[in-house]
């Protein structure tokens, strides 16, 4: 399937990771063909890069030409009842996914991220602390760049940190990480499992299928859904825990964050020493930690890494304070449980911004949470009428049109040491690209005050 040479290749999806394993088909000597349902106007940033590297594409629908393949690559943002998907199935066409195509070029190693919340902070936090550690790697995936875009730059000795998505495991076949990582399972996305949370946890436990007895899963033991979900695999457990000694592993105890390997002790840190806020961060930065330690990263070094981390994007990141009010930018928080670990990150009371595109969200996890720390909901998006009438009980809520009147409005109701938090729990693609572009608006209308 591999022999890619000469082969006929349907990409179904034109954004980055369908345009990224498009060039690498060409790079290759295959000749892709990619199409999406999407309007050329939508797609014009893709179009420019495909008629450049002289890649026959086209857009508005799907046409009888995309069977017309030896194999076929599924971007993740095509939900698997797609028609198109469908009929390929019907077709019996060999259908795979992105990263299972960049993997089987990629001589590096692969340390593959997945969870439903910290994914992106994990990533980039691991490709920070392991560069500045002196071992080469790349962060790719669902972080922003493709797997592909890559894949043939890694040599042999150097690493990818590579986010990978449920969506993006969905169409995995031999794809093996050297080093697998899961964060966390709770519900999100059950509007594209049929709405039953068991298919998107074997989703993410996928990750783990392909590894042996020389590959390293690293695990959240605090997670009962996710140690109550794991199946038999070949690959050595290492756990990180904020709760539990861990032999093999990183646990935090005293202060401190301690990794042990085999029962004895080779890192220790405080947790004054990592640069990122709430408990959640924390042990996501275990997670690297432990990544790090399987290739004997320096211990100074890895210190020095995490005390100078900034973050990411849109994740719980500090736009700007206006008269002792502090606007926070979490536009990636797009399922509940995100929303959670916001809302436990302040002290301070929160004007909180919730909705967008919902996904089967049940806000009955933050209901206690919100009840003692926001003074206000602005509800935005298609969702707002669910918003509005879950929360009006107990909250005060108001449903505004615009992040522009949302932040109008709070710069009028929010007081000295209070908190704007932009933290949707739902997706965005009712009022926005995605998550990126709902950020760049709130952070936009916030510096415009």
């Amino acid at each position: 399937m591999m022999e890619i040479s000469g082969k006929k290749i349907s990409v179904i999806g034109a954004v980055r990771s369908g345009v990224g394993a498009a060039k690498l088909i060409k790079k290759l000597g295959g000749i892709p063909f990619v199409s999406d349902s999407g309007s050329e106007s939508k797609l014009k940033e893709s179009i420019e890069i495909l008629k450049k590297n002289n890649i026959e594409f086209e857009t508005g629908s799907h046409s009888v030409n995309v069977f017309d393949c030896d194999f076929m690559i599924v971007s993740p943002g095509v939900p698997s009842d797609a028609k198109v998907v469908v009929e390929a199935a019907s077709k019996n066409i060999k259908m795979i996914s992105e990263i299972e195509l960049a993997a089987v070029f990629c001589k590096g190693n692969i340390i593959a991220i997945t969870g439903t919340n910290g994914k992106t902070t994990t990533t980039t936090l691991c490709g920070h602390v392991m560069n500045s550690c002196g071992l080469k790697t790349y962060t790719a995936g669902n972080i922003g760049t493709a797997f592909s875009e890559i894949a043939l730059e890694v040599k042999e000795n150097e690493f990818v940190a590579l986010e990978v998505s449920s969506f993006q495991l969905d169409l995995i076949d031999k794809f093996k990480p050297k080093v697998s990582v899961i964060l966390n399972i709770t519900p999100d996305h059950l509007n594209r499992y049929g709405y039953k949370f068991e298919n998107y946890i074997n989703s993410k436990l996928s990750v783990y299928k392909n590894q042996d007895a020389g590959d390293f899963l690293i695990l959240n033991k605090d997670d009962k859904t996710l140690t109550d979900s794991l199946t038999k695999h070949d690959a050595k457990d290492f756990y990180f825990s904020l709760n539990e000694k861990q032999s093999n592993g990183c646990y935090f105890e005293h202060d401190s964050v301690i990794f042990q390997k085999d029962g004895k002790t080779t890192f220790a840190c405080l947790r004054s020493d990592i640069n990122l806020k709430g408990e959640h961060n924390l042990a996501n930065a275990m997670a690297v930690i432990a990544a790090a330690k399987l290739f004997d990263a320096d211990n100074e070094k890895i210190v020095s890494a995490l005390r100078s981390f900034q973050g990411v994007e849109h994740r719980l990141e500090f736009v700007r304070e206006i008269d002792g009010v502090k606007y926070i930018n979490d536009s990636k928080a797009t399922n509940v449980d995100s929303v959670w670990y916001a809302l436990r990150s302040f002290d301070e009371p929160i004007f909180l911004i919730l909705g967008g595109q919902d996904k089967g969200n049940d806000y009955n996890q933050i209901k206690d949470l919100v009840k003692e720390k926001v003074v206000k909901i602005y509800a935005i998006g298609s969702s707002a009428d669910k918003v509005f009438n879950f929360f009006h009980s107990f909250v005060k809520v108001e449903i505004k049109r615009s992040l522009e009147e949302v932040v109008h409005a709070a710069n009028n109701e929010a007081r000295e040491n209070e908190v704007v938090l932009l933290s949707p729990a739902c997706a965005s693609f009712d009022m926005f690209d995605n998550y990126e572009h709902r950020g760049k608006v709130f952070k936009e209308a916030v510096n415009k005050l």
